[in-house]
């Protein structure tokens, strides 16, 4: 199923997200960027839960205000601020979900949170923070949704718990209809599951690349500066200064070393790549 944001303006008080993206059938697609970047907004408005100043927002090509309850039900969701009652159990969430989803596959999802150690009848608070997250995601993909969209849904989780989570989202796209939109803080989980990237920063997507092509082909300059203002800047998409002349982020990593063999080329990971794109000069920007 594919999700299109095409020119979503929404306009707070000292805020404005201003995005187009887009998820392809058969894809995973991470929205990163730090707190307040506009994540969160963005989720919103593909979900039809704010009303935005600009722009479209389709599903498979469809306005999504105009979806009706039989096509809602193709979208799974799991949003950070959002959940089931604490007191209810997952016998009572079944209830609710049997009566709200017409394919919800009451069976199946039973099984799911035996193999995941999730209680039937023990109350939601008191499960353990990896307990209430994996509960959230067999819920959003216990209906056959074509589409997740999920918010965070590895956050405060240790690595096994983190790592159930994707097993459980890989196991997910063996259906190559399914399509995933997923935003994480931690940057390995989208290294793995990723097909491509959009940053987020303040507001705007500042970058959209394929997953394989920014852990490849992108990477980090470390240079003096004498070396800085002999080089090629072609391929710099961003600047950063250091004590010992400049960090520089490329998209071209493998052409500054078959032609700068003196200065150090490094590999770069997500986490690098968002902070020399927030903290850097960007190439538009530079002088």
């Amino acid at each position: 199923m594919k999700l299109e944001l095409n020119q979503v303006v929404k306009k707070y008080d000292g805020f404005q997200l201003d995005c187009t993206l887009t998820v392809e059938e058969g894809c995973v697609t991470g929205l990163i960027g730090r707190n307040g970047a506009g994540k969160s907004t963005a989720f919103k408005a593909a979900l039809g839960l704010i009303r935005m100043n600009a722009g479209t927002i389709t599903l498979d090509g469809k306005d999504i205000t105009k979806l009706s309850p039989k096509e809602k039900e193709n979208v799974g969701v799991v949003l950070s601020d959002s959940g089931f009652n604490g007191i209810l159990t997952i016998k009572d969430i079944i209830v609710i979900m049997k009566n709200t989803y017409r394919k919800f596959q009451k069976e199946a999802f039973e099984n799911h949170c035996k193999q995941f150690s999730l209680p039937l009848n023990k109350p939601v608070k008191e499960f353990s923070t990896g307990m209430k997250a994996k509960l959230k995601v067999l819920l959003a993909m216990s209906y056959e949704a074509k589409l997740l969209i999920l918010d965070e849904p590895t956050a405060g989780l240790d690595v096994v718990a983190r790592d159930e989570i994707l097993d459980m989202l890989r196991e997910y796209m063996e259906n190559e209809e399914n399509s995933i939109l997923i935003s994480s803080h931690i940057s390995s989980d989208l290294e793995g599951l990723c097909d491509d990237v959009y940053m987020i920063d303040n507001g705007k997507i500042v970058l959209h690349e394929e997953t394989n092509v920014l852990l490849d082909a992108y990477g980090v300059l470390k240079v003096t500066k004498e070396q800085y203002e002999k080089l090629d800047k072609s391929y710099i998409v961003s600047r950063k200064k250091e004590s010992y002349g400049y960090s520089l982020l490329t998209s071209e990593k493998q052409y500054y070393v078959e032609n700068y063999p003196d200065i150090t080329v490094e590999k770069s990971g997500i986490d690098q790549i968002i902070t020399l794109l927030i903290s850097g000069t960007r190439e538009g920007d530079m002088v």
